[in-house]
């Protein structure tokens, strides 16, 4: 069966030829996964079947454990009371990202003070305070000049730049090797609010308000890989392979998980043509159906979530204008995000589609097979797109100024807005890694006892230290220790 997904007919005949067909009345040898599954379900304890509908088990959140307690508690202790200016100007001092927007025109001049004017203009948009509000906060610098950067200096693709500098830098460090291995990602967007006034607003049904869709891919790291802004009235999954193929950065996912938005047919098609395993979080699996790779095909225990089978002939017949496709996605000709627009519609003249579909159909049905039948896989998803959550939740607080309401009214500078607070939230969080990477040696150094399992359940979406509010006294000239990102927290166990 896994032959016949992926293509290799040729393969696939000749070991066709070697035995026989599995018929409902005969046995072979092949493990194939849904007999597997079949053969197991009445052992699944997470699974049940109850008038021809799937219920599947909540998993149930751990209770962080008395130790992770402690020593989460410790680190807060220990860390110190930081601005978010101060953390601005510390990861710009480590990582120099003001070299990225110099003058987008060969024309003009370099401006004066660029380390000066970058933080500024970084925690003015990044964070929302806007031009005029920010020129009363931080002193020396005029409402002009904070928004002359903007508009001369930055664009989307050095903010994504700067963005991968970032990541890169915290890929290096110790501590979020604990946490993931960077293969996995999540895709999950959150609501911004825009000014009901603006032409480009949109309502959203199922927010319930005015607004677009802040679209991240979060690595299993923590640390937030890839941005999109998108109107309200287009299907997120159109966009959740654009990230990873415009991800840039050290840290390359192969896994991608997301929201119940990502189980349509084409999206799992032509995710499996691009290298990527989709294992989206299933909310409504009741009402999902399972296809057979053959209609002669029948089984024991879990026959009634089957209907249909699928088309491998259509398959093989349009492969090779599939591969075409996924050819000009992998050489950046087209996005995914265009073609998935296009196959977004049904329609029985468009073969591309109808072939997408019936690959999608065998790729999900394989992925629920696993779901059904894999505890620690569904229990890697929720862990996945709870970072990713947690992660919205973090950029918002971020987000903090005009009542965290995008004031822009042009696309492509509501699009920068969400890349300016995305750039802040992952200097946040190299920040936060680096001097808990320094206070967990300490602590160590100190004798406190720690584990991997320790180190596997802290995050680095802290705030508890870091002051929003306040006087921001941008000081250039205070020391900042540099990057050290060969600290180990525990010492390599001996062959």
């Amino acid at each position: 069966w896994r032959e016949k997904v992926t293509g290799n007919s040729s393969t696939w005949k000749r070991r066709k030829a070697s035995r026989k067909l599995n018929h409902p009345t005969g046995h072979h040898s092949c493990r194939r996964p849904d007999k597997i599954v079949d053969a197991k379900h009445p052992e699944n304890l997470h699974a049940t079947i109850k008038d021809g509908k799937l219920s599947v088990s909540p998993i149930r959140s751990e209770q962080p454990q008395a130790e992770l307690k402690k020593l989460d508690e410790l680190i807060t202790e220990n860390l110190p009371e930081v601005s978010i200016i101060d953390i601005l100007t510390d990861t710009e001092k480590w990582l120099g990202l003001h070299k990225h927007f110099g003058p987008l025109s060969g024309n003009e001049a370099r401006i004066d003070e660029p380390e000066k004017r970058f933080i500024t203009t970084l925690f003015c948009y990044g964070c929302n305070l806007g031009p005029v509000q920010t020129a009363k906060s931080v002193k020396n610098m005029s409402r002009k000049q904070i928004a002359w950067l903007n508009l001369r200096h930055a664009s989307e693709d050095r903010l994504d730049r700067a963005i991968t500098q970032v990541v890169n830098a915290y890929n290096k460090f110790d501590l979020p090797k604990y946490w993931g291995t960077g293969k996995h990602a999540a895709a999950d967007g959150t609501m911004w609010d825009l000014y009901e006034q603006n032409l480009l607003t949109e309502y959203h049904i199922r927010y319930g308000k005015y607004g677009g869709i802040g679209y991240y891919h979060v690595s299993d790291t923590y640390i937030a890989l890839f941005s999109h802004f998108i109107p309200c009235g287009v299907y997120e999954a159109v966009y959740i392979l654009d990230g990873l193929m415009s991800n840039k950065s050290d840290i390359q996912p192969d896994t991608l998980h997301g929201d119940t938005q990502a189980q349509s047919y084409p999206v799992f098609g032509l995710s499996h043509l691009l290298g990527i395993n989709l294992m989206p979080r299933i909310r409504n699996i009741q009402d999902l159906l399972l296809f057979r790779p053959d209609n002669r095909y029948r089984y024991k225990n879990i026959e009634a979530l089957f209907a249909g089978s699928i088309d491998f002939k259509l398959i093989e017949r349009h492969l090779r204008d599939m591969l075409r496709v996924v050819i000009s996605i992998k050489k950046g000709k087209i996005t995914a995000s265009t073609i998935l627009r296009r196959l977004g519609t049904y329609s029985r003249k468009n073969k591309l589609y109808m072939a997408f579909k019936e690959l999608g159909k065998a790729v999900r049905t394989l992925f629920l097979l696993r779901y059904i039948d894999e505890l620690e896989l569904r229990k890697t998803i929720q862990s996945a797109t709870n970072k990713s959550e947690e992660f919205n939740g973090f950029i918002k607080w971020l987000f903090f100024g005009g009542e965290g309401i995008i004031a822009e009214n042009v696309r492509h500078e509501q699009r920068k807005i969400v890349k300016y607070n995305q750039l802040v939230a992952n200097m946040v969080i190299l920040y936060n890694v680096e001097k808990m990477t320094r206070v967990l040696k300490d602590l160590a150094g100190e004798g406190v006892v720690i584990s991997k399992d320790l180190l596997n359940g802290l995050s680095p979406y802290r705030n508890s230290n870091i002051n929003r509010f306040g006087d921001y006294n941008l000081d250039l000239e205070r020391e900042v220790p540099p990057l050290d990102f060969g600290i180990k927290i525990l010492e390599p166990e001996e062959p």
